[in-house]
């Protein structure tokens, strides 16, 4: 299919053949027909990518911060090449649409194939023949309103609710700063709930067609007279309100707002403009208000409601973002307002490339409304995009999921030992396009089915959210793969169980990403403790810090929880130092009323080994994240083994203290080992009766919290 893409690291805009997206539970795949272009917001995107990397570090210095406590963490090579990795990416645009739904899973069975919807949502509604978006980010178009006019849903939801935050009553006079195509839109749903309406801008021809259209009076904002106008407009008691529509990097519109307004008015900033907040003479003389409006209204934001379904009630929270849709299509519907005056431009899809030069200012035209359009066509209809022709090798490889970290890490290790990378499967078809143009894949798709059906495809890594790991392995194994799965193996214990039953019929290799102990300096220590026949201690502390609830890694049905996905971690690796099985592990996590802290993430564990040894690991995230993240202490035998952070180390032994070099945290050297035990027809470097134990024990140190009591560790009922 056909998406309009824009290459964040170069700025070019272009439109290119891309695998169709891939659709889960909640979600919804419509064929498009019409996508709006915003402008304002899309212009401001396009030029930021287009910037040079010191422009886009002036316009993120919160990114650039991020960047600078990471070369802390991990050194300047690892910082860098993280870096290259996500600003060497795709980025799909756009956030309207209208068109036609091919296939609906979502869970209140509300749209069918054939419905007319709108799409809402950045990376969802984009400038592509076919979308994939959440339940709660679609709505039905009513029959007499036309895909042209659906397609302004999004940016209908957006000026609706800075309405809302107005909260403007029928008679009041209103102020609207900014009369793109937001600012239209808002004019004239004001009049239609019988407000008299202002509106001001510095372009005359916005000036002109609100005018002529929307607002019952429009000035341009360098008008000598305009203050004076805007008090005969307002009989000289000022604005009931003032709401910003505009994008402006001055703190012009709200000192102009705060001019304006009467005594006890509110100002409503829905546009991106400098907030420099004057406290004289009027915002504290008039006691004035100041309320942000969220763009398209409550749910934004929120992963609950936007990726996983969940509506908040009706009664209490009246206008949800997709009430908000609904709203300003039912406005259309009954005629109320009208924005077939603001189309100023209609362009196929193959030609966006020419509608972007308009916005961006290099073709000289007036626009306000320019839309893309999009003709059906089964031809679009394809899950896979070959890229290249390079042929394969003994070991071909294909990649289910492709996010950072395997861009980061993964995929460069297996580059490098030799392997061909053939395939490279994502949800979403512009993020597939982009791994395989960056690593040379043969081939894209959304459908792991690519993959996995694909015969001379003998060995896949999946790096998927945690919760697809289970059946894309058993998947794997059933279709003689050779496996490499980041970790976690399983998020629960029927997932364990139906893994071992599959491997137990099906004798591939399966690796799971338990890279630290494949460190160097975790086989330095390693050695220096062999012989000597003793049980181990170790203590591990790990400053993982705070990631919010809302993340999909804290999702339990999604990612698991952090004791899953993380700590699994440090358990294979005191597996590693004390070659023993875990037996018995007890665990307690702080207790907090602080709805903002999971306790869970702040916990303290000790595990039981079968040769008598001691694992204590200590995982918080209370902490500050400028300390280093993780300290690993091993005890044993008159010796002391300790890793800072896996940067460094030292060994302790006969009162003498040898500094250790550490060269990373072992990603490199494990898929080294995976690889190198495939072409030899061995089984996986680490035993698959270790990664079941590992996994198991995540497992019961939940139920040690949830139960306060010591869990054994078996495997015999699996």
């Amino acid at each position: 299919m056909k998406q309009l893409i824009q290459n964040f690291k170069t700025g070019e805009l272009y439109v290119d053949e891309v695998p169709m997206p891939s659709i889960s539970s909640g979600m919804v795949m419509v064929e498009n027909e019409f996508s709006l272009i915003s402008a304002g917001t899309e212009r401001s995107t396009v030029k930021i990518a287009q910037s040079s990397l010191l422009g886009k570090a002036k316009q993120r210095p919160d990114l650039v911060a991020q960047v600078i406590q990471n070369i802390r963490k991990e050194g300047l090579a690892a910082t860098f090449s993280k870096v290259k990795t996500k600003l060497d990416t795709l980025k799909a645009l756009g956030y309207s649409t209208s068109g036609i739904v091919i296939v609906s899973m979502d869970k209140n069975g509300l749209f069918k194939p054939g419905d007319r919807v709108a799409c809402a949502g950045q990376d969802y509604a984009s400038h592509a023949e076919i979308v994939a978006v959440p339940q709660n980010l679609v709505v039905k178009i009513p029959d007499n309103v036309t895909a042209e006019e659906a397609a302004f849903t999004t940016l209908g939801a957006i000026a609706l609710q800075g309405i809302r935050q107005c909260d403007p009553k029928l008679g009041e006079k209103i102020c609207v700063i900014g009369l793109g195509l937001l600012g239209q839109i808002t004019c004239q749903i004001l009049k239609a709930n019988g407000c008299a309406v202002l509106g001001i801008d510095l372009n005359e021809a916005l000036v002109k067609m609100a005018d002529e259209t929307d607002a019952i009076k429009a000035l341009n904002r360098n008008d000598a007279n305009l203050v004076s106008a805007c008090e005969s407009f307002t009989n000289g008691y000022g604005f009931d309100s003032v709401i910003i529509t505009a994008a402006a990097p001055s703190n012009d519109p709200v000192e102009l707002s705060a001019a304006i307004l009467k005594k006890k008015g509110k100002v409503i900033v829905v546009g991106a403009v400098k907030m420099d907040i004057p406290r004289d003479p009027h915002f504290y003389r008039k006691e004035l208000d100041l309320k942000m409006s969220c763009s398209y209204g409550p749910g934004r934001y929120d992963v609950n409601y936007e990726e996983s379904g969940f509506d908040y009630p009706f009664s209490y929270v009246r206008w949800t973002e997709q009430r908000n849709m609904e709203a300003f299509l039912e406005l259309l519907s009954r005629k109320a307002i009208d924005v077939r005056p603001l189309i100023t431009h209609v362009f196929d899809i193959t030609d966006a490339e020419k509608a972007y030069n308009i916005v961006l200012g290099k073709t000289k035209e007036p626009h306000i409304g320019i839309l893309l359009r999009y003709k059906a066509s089964d031809t679009k209809k394809n899950t896979l995009t070959k890229v290249n022709n390079s042929p394969v090798k003994a070991i071909n490889i294909g990649f289910i999921g492709a996010g950072s970290f395997a861009q980061s890490y993964l995929i460069p290790c297996v580059n490098s030992w030799g392997a061909s990378l053939d395939g490279v499967v994502t949800s979403k078809g512009i993020t597939s396009k982009n791994v395989s143009d960056k690593f040379k894949f043969n081939f894209c798709s959304s459908d792991a089915d690519d993959i996995l059906k694909k015969e001379d495809i003998n060995t896949v890594f999946i790096a998927t959210p945690h919760s697809s790991h289970a059946e894309l392995i058993i998947k794997a194994l059933k279709a003689n793969k050779n496996v490499f799965v980041e970790k976690p193996l399983a998020i629960n214990q029927e997932q364990l169980k139906s893994i071992i039953e599959t491997k137990a019929e099906f004798h591939k290799p399966l690796m799971v990403g338990f890279n630290r102990r494949f460190a160097k300096i975790s086989e330095t220590i390693k050695k220096e403790f062999k012989n000597i026949d003793e049980p181990l201690v170790i203590n591990i502390r790990i400053n993982a810090g705070l990631i919010p609830k809302n993340h999909w890694t804290q999702q339990p049905e999604i990612g698991g929880g952090r004791i899953v996905g993380e700590i699994c971690h440090f358990i294979d690796l005191m597996q590693y130092f004390t070659d023993a099985e875990p037996l018995k592990v007890f665990a307690e996590s702080i207790s907090s009323d602080n709805t903002k802290i999971t306790p869970e993430d702040n916990i303290a564990i000790v595990v039981k080994f079968t040769d008598g040894s001691i694992g204590n690991l200590t995982y918080l995230a209370n902490g500050d994240k400028s300390m280093p993240k993780e300290r690993i202490e091993v005890f044993g035998g008159g010796n002391i083994g300790i890793i800072n952070d896996f940067r460094d180390g030292m060994f302790f032994r006969d009162g003498k203290t040898i500094r250790l070099k550490s060269s990373g945290k072992g990603h490199k050297e494990e898929i080294t080992a995976f690889l190198n035990a495939v072409k030899d027809g061995k089984e996986s470097p680490i035993s698959f009766r270790s990664i079941c134990l590992t996994t198991l024990t995540t497992f019961k140190i939940l139920d040690s919290l949830y139960t306060g009591l010591p869990q054994n560790i078996s495997l015999d009922h699996f």
